[in-house]
C-alpha cells in the first residue's frame, strides 16, 4: 500500500488541477482527489494499464457527479462582495483562481456539467475526445459538440473587430491595475474627464450616489475600493469589453465599460443577482 500511495502522490497535483477547473472550488477538488484515492485503494494497481489515464478518468467522473448534484440544488446568487474569500485555505485558493482566470471560472460555472467536463479535459488538458466520451456517457461525436458549445460560451461574441476588442481590453486592464494599487494619477490618466459611473445600490457603500460624474470623483472612489479591485478581471460582458469581480471565481459584480480612444468614458457596476444571472460573460481574446 505504501508503494501505491507513493505513486498516487506523484499524480496528486495533476488530479487536483483537473478537479479544480471542473469544480471551481478547492475544497471540493480536494474531496474529489481523496475519493479518487479511496477508489484506487480498492483496485489491483497491477491490472491498470495506464494509471495516469485511470486516475484522470476517476477524478473526472467524481467531479461530474458533484457538478450534477450541484445543478440539482443551485445556490442562491451572492448579493454582495465579501470582505475576504472563504475556504479551507483562502490564500491558496485565491492563487488558484488567479492562475486559471476568474473570467474563465465564471464562464465554466455557467456551463452544463457534461459541457464543462468535455471542455476542461479536451481544451485545457488535451485529452482526446474518444477518452472523454465514456466519462460523460456520450458518443465521441456528441462529446465534440459538447466541447464546441462550451468553447463558444467561453469565447463569446462581440460586434467589434478583434483589434478593437484588444485595444479596449488594454484600457480596461489599465483601469483595473490603477484601481488595485490605488494609484490616483494612473486612474486620472485612464478616465475621461467627464466619465460617468453608474452603480446598483448593492455595489457601493450606503449613502453613495448611484451616479457619479467626473474623473476626480470616480478616481477617488476607486482608490477607496482598491482592496476589492484585486478580485477584478477583464471579461466580455454581453459582448462588450468589461470586467468581472469574482472572488474565487464566484461572480458578485460585473462592470459594463464604455471606452473611447484610450479612456474609459462610462461604466456601470452591476450587482443585482437577477441582473447578473442574465448577463453573458465570456473570456476576452
Amino acid at each position: 500500500m505504501d508503494e501505491v500511495a507513493e505513486v498516487f502522490e506523484a499524480h496528486r497535483a495533476r488530479l487536483r488541477a483537473v478537479a479544480y477547473r471542473m469544480l471551481g472550488s478547492l475544497s471540493e477538488a480536494e474531496d474529489a482527489v481523496q475519493e479518487t484515492w479511496l477508489r484506487l485503494s480498492r483496485v489491483d494497481v497491477g491490472e491498470v494499464d495506464n494509471l495516469a489515464a485511470w486516475l484522470r478518468t476517476v477524478v473526472s467522473r467524481v467531479s461530474l457527479d458533484v457538478l450534477r448534484a450541484r445543478r440539482s440544488r443551485p445556490e442562491e446568487p451572492v448579493a454582495q462582495l465579501p470582505d475576504l474569500p472563504s475556504g479551507d485555505d483562502p490564500a491558496e485558493e485565491v492563487l488558484l483562481a488567479e492562475s486559471v482566470g476568474r473570467a474563465l471560472l465564471v464562464v465554466l460555472d455557467a456551463l452544463a456539467p457534461a459541457e464543462r467536463v468535455a471542455f476542461v479535459l479536451h481544451d485545457l488538458f488535451a485529452v482526446p475526445f474518444d477518452r472523454i466520451a465514456p466519462i460523460v456517457g456520450r458518443t465521441t461525436a456528441t462529446t465534440k459538440k459538447l466541447a464546441s458549445r462550451a468553447r463558444q460560451r467561453v469565447k463569446g461574441t462581440s460586434a467589434l473587430p478583434d483589434a478593437e476588442v484588444t485595444a479596449q481590453r488594454h484600457v480596461v486592464e489599465a483601469f483595473l491595475a490603477a484601481a488595485r494599487t490605488g494609484d490616483l494619477s494612473a486612474l486620472l490618466a485612464v478616465l475621461a474627464p467627464d466619465v460617468v459611473r453608474v452603480a446598483d445600490p448593492a455595489a457601493v457603500p450606503p449613502g453613495t450616489p448611484a451616479v457619479l460624474r467626473g474623473a476626480r470623483a470616480v478616481a477617488d472612489e476607486a482608490v477607496v475600493l482598491a482592496a476589492k479591485s484585486r478580485y477584478a478581471s477583464p471579461a466580455l460582458v454581453d459582448g462588450a469589453v468589461g470586467a468581472v469581480v469574482a472572488p474565487l471565481g464566484r461572480l458578485v459584480l460585473a462592470l459594463a465599460v464604455e471606452v473611447s480612444g484610450d479612456r474609459v468614458t462610462r461604466f456601470e457596476v452591476i450587482a443585482d443577482p437577477r441582473r447578473l444571472a442574465r448577463l453573458e460573460i465570456a473570456v476576452p481574446a
